[in-house]
């Protein structure tokens, strides 16, 4: 009778399950064994205009295992009744020396990732595939994840640019964490895709036949840049050697095309390893869009041409120049002594005289003064792509008391970044046009379907004439006249090259004190090439030389490199020398 019952307690237990629940039962087994797989999208590659790459990436693997699991098979009596059978420390120790020796790395960690409490480690990140197969077969309790390795193969060039990206854990895939990667993470990243499939049980294998549902993955665009790489080791090597010569604590460089206002390089006298990013003495910034300094005399380029464009002065004008002028409560004097002499307005600008400049920032006004600073993009950001940027400061004009309008024209008491400051000038270069600088010129899709990056609209700062008068008033100050018809920036010249730009100084602020350091000075030059009709506009910061040294003659450096490079015909025009002062 108790067998009867019995039989017939499981007789009604497997109508149950075979036939009122099979439904039910059956779609809980598929959703147990049904996994959706993340189908990575192939990260997009960074390259430069002619198609050098500069970030890209490359299949890798990432060798992953269960500490416990190893321990818990030798605690199978089958395992331990084996002769010889090593313990877990045994064998997670040969698995760590074996690892050290195929992947050519320190055993150590990975011996201690082994031996610890937990069910999943990452023993290496990112291994080479065939190396990862090489492991896993001579280790099988080794087990391998899907990766994407990023390249930078030109090492630090352009890397405060380009930036780096890594592995992402949390998102299981690459992400941009700082420059161009993070900028434009969204373009590069692509769209992952999916795969739902049925999976052994108490395991991740993919049953053969099983995929339910699938979508594929959309590759990250490429991205082309500005940038030329060649350009850009070669203004970063001279820019290091010239920063680390006279001993500046920093130093930074923008290369322009004067006509579309691309940048062709950007440079920093520090930069890192986009490979090792938290190496020691790394400089992860771009000092050249995030951090603005005073300009000194580069900025009286404003004042000289809101006097041309409103009629108001002449490059052979003459002004009868005092050794110092008087503007509100303060004094503000020449750079040498001297008694009043007579200037050209082509020899205030060649000499960098304060004095004459302000005599004709009086004759400009505040109101057409404040008008050229905007035009030139003075205090606002240029909207390059790059992440971090800065808008300098421009005083509000609200807030101009009688002694700004000592100050602003002869570049102190206002900001800019090196970026900026290039801007200005190639908006001189442009015949008057600023272009607001960009360095993305194109995307590249998968398909390789290349999609142009928007151009900029131009914005009129000044008129074709004043600009091309303002171009030969600026290779004034690289004359090498004699006496006072010497320029302040002759060691800019480039022999069979005629170079127009503005050497500048500006005092930094001491903050013990809170007033202007008698020692402590940003160094500028600002020019470009060749003169008459410009191709390439240069900006340039040194950051506290001890002696105050000129950049002029890195000008020359890049400059010479500029027009080689380039293949700028050279000029057989004798060099334009014309009179700064007058007896």
């Amino acid at each position: 009778m108790l067998l009867i019952v019995v039989l017939l307690l499981c007789t009604v237990k497997l109508v149950e399950v075979q036939g009122l629940r099979a439904g039910e039962l059956s779609d809980d087994a598929a959703r147990q064994r049904t996994t959706r797989l993340v189908v990575p999208a192939e990260r997009g590659a960074i390259l430069d205009r002619y198609g050098t790459p500069l970030a890209f990436s490359v299949e890798a693997k990432a060798l992953v295992a269960n500490p416990r699991r190893i321990t818990e098979d030798w605690n199978d009596p089958a395992v331990r009744a084996q002769p010889g059978a090593p313990t877990p420390e045994q064998r997670k120790s040969a698995i760590a020396l074996g690892m050290g020796r195929i992947l050519g790395v320190d055993p150590g960690p990975i011996f201690a990732a082994l031996t610890s409490d937990r069910s999943y480690v990452v023993l290496a990140p990112l291994v080479d595939p065939g190396a990862a197969r090489q492991v896993r077969e001579e280790f099988p309790e080794i087990a391998e994840e899907d990766r994407e390795s990023r390249q930078y193969p030109a090492g630090d060039v352009a890397a405060t640019v380009v930036g780096t990206a890594s592995w992402n854990m949390d998102r299981q895939k690459i992400r941009g964490s700082i420059g161009l990667e993070s900028a434009l993470d969204s373009t590069l990243a692509g769209t992952d895709g999916f795969r739902v499939v049925d999976t052994a049980e108490g395991s991740d294998a993919v049953i053969p036949g099983t995929t339910r549902a699938e979508q594929p993955a959309q590759a990250g665009r490429d991205v082309v840049l500005t940038l030329d790489a060649d350009l850009q080791y070669a203004v970063e090597q001279r820019l290091r050697d010239y920063t680390a010569r006279v001993g500046a604590r920093s130093g930074s460089a923008v290369v322009l095309d004067a006509h579309t206002g691309q940048v062709l390089s950007m440079a920093n006298s520090g930069s890192f390893n986009p490979a090792a990013p938290g190496a020691p003495g790394a400089q992860l910034s771009n000092p050249s869009v995030t951090s603005p300094f005073e300009p000194g005399s580069v900025n009286k380029i404003v004042t000289m041409a809101a006097a041309l464009e409103a009629g108001l002065a002449r490059p052979e004008d003459v002004l009868e120049v005092p050794g110092s002028i008087r503007v509100a409560d303060r004094t503000i004097s020449d750079a040498w002594s001297h008694g009043t002499i007579r200037m050209t307005l082509n020899g205030v600008l060649g000499r960098s005289s304060n004095v004459g400049t302000l005599m004709t920032a009086q004759r400009v006004g505040p109101e057409r003064f404040a008008s050229m600073l905007e035009a030139l993009g003075v205090g606002t950001r240029t909207g390059i792509e790059l992440p971090g940027e800065s808008s300098g400061s421009v005083p509000s004009r609200e807030d101009w008391s009688g002694s700004t309008f000592g100050n602003l024209p002869i570049g102190q008491g206002l900001s800019m970044t090196t970026l900026q400051m290039a801007s200005m000038y190639q908006a001189v270069a442009n015949d008057g046009v600023r272009v607001p600088p960009r360095v993305v010129e194109a995307e590249v899709g998968a398909d390789g379907v290349r999609s142009p990056a928007p151009v900029p609209e131009g914005v009129r700062a000044m008129s074709p004439e004043t600009a091309r008068t303002l171009r030969d008033m600026l290779q004034s100050v690289t004359q090498d006249g004699r006496g006072d018809d010497r320029g302040t920036g002759p060691d800019a010249a480039i022999p069979g090259y005629p170079v127009a730009g503005k050497t500048g100084t500006a005092q930094q602020v001491d903050p013990g004190c809170g007033c202007y350091s008698q020692s402590d000075y940003w160094i500028t030059f600002a020019g470009m090439l060749p003169a008459q009709d410009p191709r390439y506009v240069v900006a340039l910061m040194l950051d506290r030389p001890p002696g105050g040294d000129s950049a002029a003659p890195l000008f020359h450096d890049i400059g010479a490199y500029l027009a080689q490079h380039g293949a700028v015909p050279v000029s057989t025009a004798p060099p334009r020398v014309v009179p700064l002062t007058l007896p």
